[in-house]
């Protein structure tokens, strides 16, 4: 009789319920786009922060340094005598980043040791410079031998002869190349630069290869250089056998080569030392606590953590997170207390025209509680049929979101930007991520958009209710022609 009842009633006031239905499906449409826009931007962020920081890594630790002043020397470029005048020439130089000093492996064993450290390991990152080109060779003029650059200047400053030889230096081009190389801890590569590596071709590293002459080399470099897995690589002049090429996350900060930390500290002249430190805490609540430490432990060390870098993320990512955090949030409340106002004001103006149905019926003996069931029950109804629309709506409007958003931008600033010229134009390359917005509609979502219907459905009907149970039969005798 009750299900009977109210599935007549609607039927009868189909448009009436279909208005209050809609009033409840635009609200939790909303809802459920503006959450799956604000958990597309956030899956934005995390993605951006894998590529730029690195999966599980919770804090890094690095130490800045004076920039090197060091001249040419270093490469055994002293003026050629004149018997290496035109030989080709070819140096090397290995250093360390520019602006991270290296740590001693005591430090990192120590951070390891800390509480609320669940992981530690270490990476050497280096830059090896090297020039190729040929001596300059001095020319005469005439068809004496070429004179050095002193006899040259002695002999131009000299009147006594009638004429003088003109020397001149013929140079030859120099060609300069940076390659970029890591040194990784082959034990522990779920932490650290190759965190986020996926491997497209041949193996990764394993800690049987921690002393071993073997390398990775990414996707990008192999095919400028032509390299293949089995290859073999000159750093520093040892040969390295290519094991792998890897993949990483778009933006993400990686070197040309990875090899065994063990080789890199030898080629860098770093025994037991590293100059950058990953650090994956117990949990999300004691990373400022293992920071503070860190802080204490170094009180020169530059302590980063993923919230660190996440405030420092900026461009039209960053425009969308503070527009999903701020705007979204409040417009989605908004739209829903709009939506059960609507709804109960319907459910109200309804109970109030039908006054004479009402009060015939309490003139027939039923009680106010069965009237006040009655109207929640035909509310309820109006609530799933709101919840379904309104579901359908909201993950239409998030596909439109995912397909029509334009491609977002995010930019972190490196610390590199306070190095050279060079170093500032890769820095700003190698920070710059272009992520696609998606706006996921999960099953929990769905599940809360549908509460959210029925909560407001069952605040329509309770007012409704309320007012129907104060309706005497004496107000249905009023309403008779």
């Amino acid at each position: 009789m009750f299900f009977t009842y109210v599935f007549r009633e609607l039927r009868r006031r189909h448009r009436q319920a279909l208005l209050t239905a809609m009033g409840l499906a635009v609200g939790v449409a909303l809802v459920v786009a503006v959450t799956a826009y604000a958990a597309g931007v956030g899956k934005a962020q995390t993605q951006v922060l894998q590529s730029l920081y690195g999966v599980g890594t919770d804090i890094t630790v690095s130490q800045q340094q004076k920039m090197d002043q060091s001249g040419a020397q270093k490469f055994g470029m002293q003026p050629p005598s004149q018997s290496k005048q035109g030989q080709k020439f070819n140096r090397s130089r290995v250093m360390t980043s520019p602006g991270q000093q290296s740590i001693s492996a005591t430090k990192l064993a120590q951070i390891a040791a800390l509480d609320g450290v669940s992981d530690a390991t270490g990476s050497l990152s280096m830059t090896i410079m090297n020039v190729q080109g040929k001596f300059a060779q001095a020319q005469s003029g005439s068809s004496s031998a070429a004179p050095s650059a002193s006899s040259q200047s002695s002999s131009s400053g000299s009147s006594s002869s009638g004429s003088s030889s003109q020397a001149q230096t013929q140079m030859s081009p120099i060609n300069v190349s940076q390659l970029s190389v890591s040194g990784v801890d082959t034990a522990d590569l779920a932490l650290g630069p190759l965190s986020s590596a996926q491997v497209a071709s041949g193996r990764s590293l394993t800690s049987a290869d921690s002393t071993s002459r073997v390398a990775l080399i990414t996707k990008a470099y192999a095919k400028q250089n032509s390299l293949a897995v089995g290859g073999v690589k000159k750093i520093d002049g040892k040969k390295f056998t290519v094991v792998g090429i890897v993949a990483l996350p778009a933006g993400s900060t990686s070197s040309d080569i990875y090899i065994p930390l063990s080789w890199a500290q030898k080629l860098s002249d770093n025994t037991n030392k590293v100059n950058q430190i990953y650090v994956k805490a117990d949990s999300a609540s004691v990373i400022a606590g293992v920071k503070a430490e860190i802080k204490q432990l170094m009180p020169k060390a530059t302590v980063t953590t993923s919230s660190d870098l996440a405030s420092q993320v900026s461009g039209s990512l960053s425009s969308a997170s503070t527009l999903a955090d701020r705007l979204g949030k409040w417009l989605a409340i908004a739209a829903l207390i709009a939506s059960f106002a609507v709804a109960s004001l319907l459910t109200v103006s309804a109970v109030s025209r039908r006054v004479r149905e009402f009060g015939t019926l309490k003139a027939l003996g039923w009680k106010g509680r069965r009237v006040v069931g009655q109207v929640l029950g035909e509310s309820m109804v109006q609530g799933v049929i709101g919840a379904v629309i309104g579901v359908g709506l909201g993950i239409l409007g998030a596909k439109l979101i995912a397909a029509f958003s334009p491609a977002l931008k995010a930019t972190l600033a490196s610390a590199a930007q306070n190095g050279p010229p060079g170093a500032q134009q890769a820095a700003s390359a190698a920070q710059a991520v272009t992520v696609n917005l998606t706006a996921p509609v999960s099953l929990e979502l769905i599940a809360v958009a549908v509460g959210l219907a029925l909560a407001g459905a069952l605040v329509a009907g309770a007012f409704g209710g309320w007012r129907a149970s104060r309706l005497r039969p004496a107000d249905a005798l009023r309403r008779v022609d």
